[in-house]
């Protein structure tokens, strides 16, 4: 979106204290090393560290400041700077600004305990079949990510998909006030981030905030809800919008569902609009149900759907989310380090046990956040995976083992991912994986173990 710094500061109740108020940008960041040749607005956050350190030499043509000049450096003449109260604030209400340009368009909101950046990335690329798409950059879902994707859309962006999470009750309702979506899809619910809502029952009502937030039926909003999962269901009550359900008795759901040995799934996609067939650009079979999320979603916005099997069957997904690679001496690498809950992890499993090998080893590092149940939750995951004849390797996370019995299953300890690596390639330690084998990459993004698939892919 084109911006003057007139508009900018009118929109954020800021002032202009120095600079040519006609100055144009067409980029925001809070990041001054994303700033490059773009014409730019910075905002300097205030975290662990303060943004305001960066603003001489973040390159941006125009910069908020919540400080005097005095304190910033030696700002370039050219630089125009808007004062404001509040740098994060300024910047929620210039989002709010630009998604009052896209009124007449559809804005989908995305949120659930799993599959919101997956769910995205298949919606955006139905949508981008018929219509120019904007979508959330990777997991920016916070009040940071959802007004900067609103703020880079470009102008001629028809239709424009927000990926929403939360830390607590409230958050996705303040993110519906600057989004306003018209379109809200809940994907599931279920153990995630329990550390911090206190219980399942507190996330379903922290998502159902988005479902709250849609317009009436009557004014064009559709809340699209996961008809198998109760707690998602029942967010129908919450809602004046019309309700598209989706998956098993919903009706946008899957029949004759195949898997192939490239772990992507086939399916009749059947809805009130027709049915079609779908070869899904996405591996594992849980991400069915992710497929029907955004068919539903897009079915919704006036995609046809010949188009939605398009777009389904070639998707451009957010990296380290089941991506299947080899490596030079042909022991397949499933990654799905980007996160992990337990729902997650045990649909990951799942899609290893289902991979042809001859055998299958699981790198698990924590599933963080989990609050009271997550020893509980890390034995359940390791029960499973010997279940499924799984061999784990789990990296400084003992609670995948706690209940397993060593004599029995095939299962190992280490403190971190340089003595994950030697257990997997150097013999004779412990299993090293041969050219049949397959390997499962999975744990939070605090175990850092998209470092592990890379080392292994070099191997």
């Amino acid at each position: 979106m084109r911006w003057s710094a007139a508009t900018i500061a009118e929109a954020t109740r800021g002032r202009i204290v120095r600079g040519d108020p006609a100055t144009v940008i067409e980029h925001v960041s809070q990041d001054s090393r994303d700033i490059g040749d773009a014409a730019a607005l910075f905002v300097p956050l205030v975290a662990e560290r303060d943004g305001h350190d960066f603003v001489a030499a973040s390159g941006a043509a125009v910069s908020f400041t919540s400080k005097p000049e005095s304190e910033l450096g030696a700002v370039p003449d050219s630089m125009v700077l808007i004062e404001v109260d509040d740098t994060g604030r300024a910047l929620g209400d210039l989002g709010a600004a630009g998604r009052a340009r896209l009124d007449g368009r559809p804005v989908i909101g995305i949120t659930g305990s799993v599959g919101k950046t997956t769910t995205k990335d298949l919606l955006s690329s139905v949508l981008a079949v018929d219509r120019p798409t904007h979508a959330s950059h990777r997991s920016f879902n916070n009040e940071i990510g959802v007004p900067l994707t609103i703020l880079n859309a470009p102008d001629a962006t028809e239709a424009l998909v927000l990926e929403m999470g939360a830390r607590g009750v409230g958050h996705i309702a303040r993110l519906c006030r600057i989004g306003r979506p018209t379109i809200g899809v809940v994907t599931t619910v279920g153990v995630a981030h329990t550390s911090e809502f206190g219980s399942v029952e507190a996330v379903a009502a922290a998502k159902g905030e988005l479902v709250a937030a849609l317009p009436a039926a009557a004014d064009g909003g559709v809340a699209v809800l996961n008809a198998a999962n109760p707690l998602v269901a029942a967010m129908a009550d919450r809602t004046d919008a019309r309700v598209v359900m989706f998956g098993t008795g919903g009706g946008v759901r899957a029949e004759s569902v195949s898997l192939g040995d490239d772990l992507v799934p086939r399916f009749r996609l059947v809805s009130d609009q027709g049915s079609i067939d779908v070869v899904l650009g996405a591996r594992g079979l849980h991400l069915v149900d992710n497929a029907l999320a955004a068919a539903a979603a897009a079915l919704a916005a006036g995609v046809d759907l010949a188009a939605v099997a398009e777009g389904l069957a070639s998707p451009v997904l957010s990296p380290m989310r089941m991506a299947l690679s080899r490596t030079p001496a042909g022991t397949v690498v499933l990654d799905d380090s980007y996160n992990a809950s337990p729902m997650s992890t045990e649909a990951a499993l799942r899609s290893l046990a289902a991979l042809p090998a001859g055998r299958r080893v699981a790198v698990l590092g924590v599933m963080a956040e989990l609050g009271d149940v997550s020893a509980d939750e890390h034995a359940r995951i390791g029960q499973l995976a010997a279940a499924l004849g799984i061999e784990v390797v789990a990296v400084d996370a003992p609670d995948y083992l706690g209940r397993l019995d060593a004599d029995r299953v095939a299962a190992a300890l280490v403190a971190d991912i340089t003595e994950a690596l030697q257990l997997l390639v150097t013999p004779p330690a412990g299993i090293p994986i041969g050219p049949n084998d397959a390997v499962l990459v999975k744990g939070s993004r605090v175990a850092g173990l998209e470092r592990l698939t890379e080392l292994l892919l070099l191997r």
